[in-house]
């Protein structure tokens, strides 16, 4: 029977099954897990918005409807209804086989950022680090040290670091892409030695019939048992193993809530006057990088940035002025006695 002519008992029940399409098309361009929950979750708030119509039924029309609803109503940043505007042109697109070609014209839009990025100072940044602890304190290191998100950072495996090269890889990060960043050379010592520990914990988790680390998709498939191997094992695991595949218990990541709460109680104890977060250490990379002169072009690169456009904010936030401009008052002495000279 035609969508159009479903029974309306039959259209309520359709959204669940919607979004399992939904997924299948999501992990079939192998975006983020992180991505398939958001776009899921503004499905449902569309199809709630529209009193459980299916999308079928509606289009550009209602998209508009809801995404202006969104900005009014709802107050959101612009950069949340960019995310909820991506999700429905992907279901409309990729799900529905139908392309939103009038979408956007009387939107209105949401409301933009009205502040700069939280930046810690280098004397901050350092307080901040030798006040954790333990893992905690080594994974914050390597986020203000290579600029990394939290997922990202908690996500590497023990094959992404070359400590002789100082390069980390980062895997399918948010955008899909690819990239390499540094490794401190003060962090050399300290990595190793996590590589060493996790290697005793993975023959630890081998020995009680464990030891299966989560794969990616492909490898999932195409190659099954590298889940067993310690280069596939996270670097920084969980405390406990959990099933990674019927019959197979391996460890997670460890839980970005641990670190996040960690920062937080440090941020409170040190008494630094500013809302600093993890998200914080990779603003600090960048915005330090630039007062020692790095190009725009190679900090981007390290971020991941799509577009530099995104990556020039950091060139606001820096305490000489955002050009590096000198300025002229500081040619000038004029703190003398003006009755004496």
């Amino acid at each position: 029977m035609p969508d159009g002519h479903r029974p309306e008992h039959a259209r309520e029940a359709a959204p669940p099954r919607l979004l399992e399409r939904v997924s299948r098309a999501i992990q079939a361009r192998r975006y983020s897990p992180r991505t398939e929950e958001a776009y899921r979750t503004w499905i449902r708030r569309f199809v709630r918005f529209h009193q459980n119509r299916h999308p079928d039924d509606m289009g550009a029309e209602e998209v508009d409807r809801f995404l202006t609803h969104l900005a009014v109503d709802g107050g959101v940043a612009a950069a949340t209804q960019a995310q909820a505007r991506a999700a429905l042109v992907f279901l409309y697109r990729h799900v529905l086989g139908r392309p939103l070609d009038e979408l956007g014209e009387d939107v209105v839009r949401g409301r933009l950022p009205r502040t700069l990025p939280e930046v810690l100072t280098r004397r901050e940044t350092g307080a901040l680090l030798r006040t954790l602890r333990g893992d905690v304190r080594l994974v914050a290191a390597v986020l203000y040290g290579g600029g990394l998100r939290l997922l990202e950072g908690l996500q590497l495996r023990v094959k992404d670091l070359d400590l002789e090269r100082r390069e980390l890889r980062i895997h399918r990060p948010k955008g899909a892409r690819d990239r390499v960043s540094v490794i401190p050379a003060s962090l050399v010592p300290q990595l190793h030695d996590q590589i060493e520990r996790r290697h005793a914990l993975h023959l630890r988790d081998l020995a009680a019939g464990g030891g299966w680390a989560p794969l990616p998709d492909r490898y999932r498939i195409k190659a099954p048992r590298a889940a067993l191997e310690v280069g596939w094992q996270f670097l920084f695991p969980a405390t406990t193993q959990i099933t990674t595949a019927p019959g197979r218990q391996g460890r997670a990541h460890l839980h970005p809530t641990a670190v996040q709460r960690s920062v937080k109680a440090a941020v409170r104890a040190l008494g630094l006057p500013k809302r600093a977060s993890c998200h914080t250490l990779r603003h600090s990379f960048a915005t330090h990088l630039l007062e020692d002169g790095y190009d725009i072009r190679t900090i981007q690169e390290l971020l991941g940035h799509k577009s530099v456009r995104t990556t020039m904010m950091y060139t606001h936030v820096l305490n000489r002025g955002g050009l590096a401009v000198r300025s002229p008052l500081d040619t000038i002495r004029f703190d003398d006695d003006p009755t004496t000279g």
